[in-house]
């Protein structure tokens, strides 16, 4: 519903500012209640003017500002707004209102009606920010759609050349502006109006329109069974049938849901290429005109279905998402750029001021190390002065004193070289005072970088002590693991020395049991051989003998000896054979 509220706005907007007559940005409520009321009619919202009069009750007569008409726009219109209008009806009203102010018709080569198609394209493409502009790459990509369509190649040079007189001041165009570069046919040259009438219609279509394909195919009759052509437009939930191309007369729809599919069938009936499209309540046969037509239309069919299954947009919206998508990532990284580089040139300027700084301190100190140096020849030029007017006097007392020269020669002497090596030490104080200072800045200077380096040593040693502890547990991780490993693999190996003691255990046992099955067999095969031959000599003499038998179910008779061997009628048999034998005797 978001989507649907954020390209509604964007028709809305040009018709707020097209009724900014004088640009103030503000708008008189008389003319918005005509707008309001406009709304509602073609976007089927239910109109409350009392709820605007009470939206804007106030002592203020004067004209609303976009700002103060969005509250009641959001509540009282967009909020209500269901997917049920027709969007073409509710863009046909904004552009009504704001086409006279802006197009400029007698320098088009397009129709008012195409104008207002690439109007509504600008709507779809154009970024989520106001005012409404249509960045380079959205209109490459138009520019490309409405070529292929056309049939041409696509001139990149040209485009780039475009690009290149492109004002750096503006981002991207306005609605008119790009309606004007269609329509002065600078990218469409050698193309006639038709063409390029045709080629926004077609354009229009998908993106707008969501027609994902159209064309003329044969469709079977559910209760004639005869064939019809029909034109045929495929949506992303829908495939609508007309009798012809100009959309007025519609003949049907095939409703398609996830468990919709497509079927290829053979040539049958005189009809070729033919195709069955199943749905829940009725199954369609359709005859494309060649086979080429034919897998094109069930792949998009079966496209169709899958991006019901998966609930995606369609796939020019999907594509138009990825597209603000990526812009907006390009955009969060140049900002990301600028903020580093802004970074970068904040650090520069503070080294730049902390060097500004360093220079400033070694400025003062030269400026210090000059007065000292004037000072001190000051102090040597009032030396010399000084020296000169003993000199001078000297040279009096001399003159005066001619007769103490000669005792007094030697004092001067040793006088005058006192004096120099006074000079020679203040020389030389006054060099080892400017190295002095030289090394205390040479010391701070070092004491400064110790201590940066120091710290960078720290923190390189606490680091280096994280790793050492980190690799510690891996290698004592991995030590465990070795033991582990160890442990299981010896009691696996005792296990498996048991197993093959315990086989050659069972083997020996099968052996013995194998050699005492033999010598049972044997001897079981002796005693039947025994047993055999025994019976055959009791059968031959028929003793009172007899071997030991199952005997039967009948009672048994009972001997001296237990029970007969013997049945009463064997027990008969016999006493009558006794009793002839003795007869015949």
């Amino acid at each position: 519903m978001g989507g649907l509220k954020d390209e509604l706005l964007k028709a809305i907007w040009h018709a707020f500012t097209a009724l900014d007559l004088d640009r103030s940005g503000k708008v008189s409520k008389s003319q918005l209640k005509v707008l309001s009321h406009n709304l509602c009619t073609v976007l089927k919202v239910p109109h409350d003017p009392v709820a605007l009069e009470e939206h804007f009750r106030d002592d203020d007569e004067g004209p609303v500002s976009n700002q103060g008409y969005m509250p009641y726009l959001n509540k009282f219109i967009l909020e209500k707004v269901q997917d049920n209008f027709d969007k073409i009806e509710f863009n046909r009203m904004c552009w009504t209102l704001c086409v006279k102010k802006n197009l400029t018709k007698s320098l088009l080569l397009i129709a008012e009606d195409d104008a207002f198609k690439v109007w509504v394209i600008f709507n779809f493409l154009s970024e989520d920010k106001y005012p409404l502009i249509i960045v380079p790459e959205e209109i490459e990509y138009l520019l490309k759609k409405l070529t292929e369509a056309m049939g041409g190649g696509w001139q990149q040079e040209q485009f780039e050349h475009y690009k290149i007189n492109f004002d750096d001041n503006k981002d991207g165009l306005s609605a008119w502006e790009l309606i004007e570069l269609i329509g002065n046919g600078q990218f469409s040259k050698g193309m006639d109006r038709q063409t390029v009438s045709m080629a926004i219609n077609e354009v229009f279509n998908e993106l707008i329109l969501d027609v994902l394909k159209q064309g003329y195919m044969m469709k079977k009759g559910h209760k004639r069974k005869n064939w019809t052509e029909r034109w045929f437009v495929l949506k992303p939930n829908i495939i609508s049938y007309y009798v012809s191309e100009d959309l007025k007369d519609k003949k049907g729809d095939i409703v398609l849901d996830e468990n919709c599919c497509v079927e290829s069938l053979p040539d049958k009936d005189g009809k070729k290429c033919l195709f069955l499209i199943k749905c829940f309540e009725k199954t369609f046969e359709i005859s494309a005109s060649d086979k080429k037509k034919k897998q094109e239309w069930i792949q998009a069919i079966h496209s169709t279905v899958h991006l019901l299954k998966l609930g995606s947009p369609p796939p020019h919206k999907e594509a138009r998402q990825r597209r603000k998508e990526l812009r907006r990532k390009l955009l969060a990284e140049q900002e990301e750029l600028e903020r580093q580089m802004k970074a970068l040139q904040t650090a520069n300027e503070d080294k730049q001021q902390e060097l500004e700084s360093v220079r400033k301190k070694l400025e003062e100190a030269a400026s210090r190390a000059a007065d000292e140096e004037k000072k001190r020849l000051q102090t040597q030029a009032e030396l010399q002065t000084r020296f000169s007017t003993e000199l001078e006097r000297e040279k009096l007392i001399r003159q005066q004193m001619e007769e103490q020269v000669a005792q007094k020669s030697s004092e001067l002497e040793q006088y005058l070289q006192r004096v120099r090596e006074l000079e020679d030490m203040y020389l030389k104080l006054q060099e080892a005072l400017e190295d002095e200072r030289q090394a205390r800045q040479d010391e701070e200077t070092v004491r400064k970088l110790q201590a940066r380096l120091l710290e960078e040593e720290s923190s390189k040693r606490a680091e280096l002590e994280r790793w050492h502890l980190a690799q510690q547990q891996a290698i004592q991780t991995t030590e465990a693991e070795k033991q582990e490993l160890e442990q299981q693999r010896v009691l696996k190996e005792q296990a498996l020395q048991e197993a093959m003691a315990q086989l050659e255990q069972l083997e020996l046992e099968r052996k013995q049991a194998l050699e005492q099955y033999e010598g049972v067999k044997k001897k079981l095969e002796m005693a039947t051989n025994m047993t055999k031959s025994w019976k055959d000599k009791v059968a031959h003499h028929e003793g009172l003998i007899r071997l030991i038998e199952p005997g039967s179910k009948n009672p048994h008779l009972i001997t001296n000896w237990g029970p007969a061997a013997f049945t009463q009628a064997e027990l008969e048999e016999r006493e009558k054979s006794w009793k002839e034998k003795k007869t015949t005797e």
